[in-house]
């Protein structure tokens, strides 16, 4: 796994150097919303269609859900505990929930797996991220936003939901599934074509979200939580349910990897939009994401 993690550093590390020294003729931020809408609008729908509309949706689905619910119970109720203790303000309470909460499953989970697991592990941690960890963000998470941040945001939750372009492909592709319609090997290789721009691309684009600025050793009180929630005791409460649970190895290893990456880039989005503590939330994905090169290696010879 340690091989596999610095292939993917290499690739993040490209996408913090092109950040740096891209063509000055655009604005470095209009290089990576290209870049993450490339892969937002097209080529993960793509994978995504591609994976679910073959992949058995069974039992498996519902206890992979559950297992994905537990993980951000557990983050979710230590981070408020962590709160309740030390004074902040709603703004940095906003962004740290969020940051505790819900992981980076796609962006950095499915790259990382696909790899260390093999493909196989692509349908689980789609499942994972687009039958609960998605839905939760663009519903409770958006809500407890708009609870702490300082910016009025009409925009109702579910409309929020409704224009995500990944849970529009994962209902086409079970539909399609359910109603056991057989996937034409041209539309097969036409979306195994765009699913491979899904792994590198992310990871590019990972590199270019990342704010190493936003690393401040004066944060380092309210990040030491976030850590700990998020590479340790969020994968430890996915574990304790698996325990409870008849599951294959190959999902009980997934899921619980899946529960350990490191805090989600979309959150910064929400931040600025609801008016949370951005940088905080930055220097959060920043710091779990350089730790987790560490820590995932451990969870995975751990389960294995």
């Amino acid at each position: 796994m340690f091989i596999v993690l610095a292939q993917m550093a290499i690739l993040i590390a490209c996408g913090t150097l092109w950040q740096a020294l891209a063509p000055k003729h655009i604005p470095a931020l209009a290089h990576r919303r290209a870049l993450t809408d490339l892969v937002f609008y097209i080529l993960l729908p793509a994978m995504v269609i591609d994976v679910i509309w073959q992949t058995p949706l069974d039992i498996s689905s519902i206890k992979i859900s559950l297992l994905a619910m537990s993980g951000l119970a557990s983050a979710a109720l230590a981070i408020w505990l962590v709160l309740k203790t030390i004074p902040v303000s709603n703004a940095q309470k906003g962004a740290l929930i969020l940051a505790a909460t819900f992981p980076n499953v796609t962006y950095l989970g499915l790259p990382v797996l696909d790899q260390v697991l093999g493909s196989w592990s692509n349908a689980i941690i789609l499942q994972y991220d687009l039958f609960a960890c998605t839905p939760v963000l663009m519903t409770v998470g958006m809500l407890m936003a708009g609870y702490y941040g300082s910016h009025d945001q009409s925009s109702h939750p579910l409309k929020s939901l409704a224009k995500i372009p990944p849970l529009w492909a994962v209902t086409i592709a079970v539909i399609l599934n359910l109603l056991d319609i057989q996937r034409p090997e041209i539309i097969h290789s036409a979306l195994q074509t765009l699913s491979g721009g899904v792994v590198p691309l992310m990871l590019i684009a990972l590199g270019m979200s990342i704010r190493w600025h936003s690393l401040r050793l004066t944060l380092l009180p309210l990040l030491l939580p976030v850590v700990i929630i998020t590479l340790f005791i969020a994968p430890a409460g996915v574990w304790l349910v698996t325990q409870m649970l008849d599951l294959p190895t190959e999902i009980m290893t997934t899921v619980i990897l899946s529960a350990a990456m490191p805090t989600m880039v979309f959150g910064i989005v929400i931040c600025e939009r609801y008016g949370l503590d951005t940088s905080l939330y930055a220097a959060a994905v920043t710091l779990t994401t350089l730790l987790s090169m560490a820590s995932l290696p451990l969870w995975f010879y751990w389960i294995s």
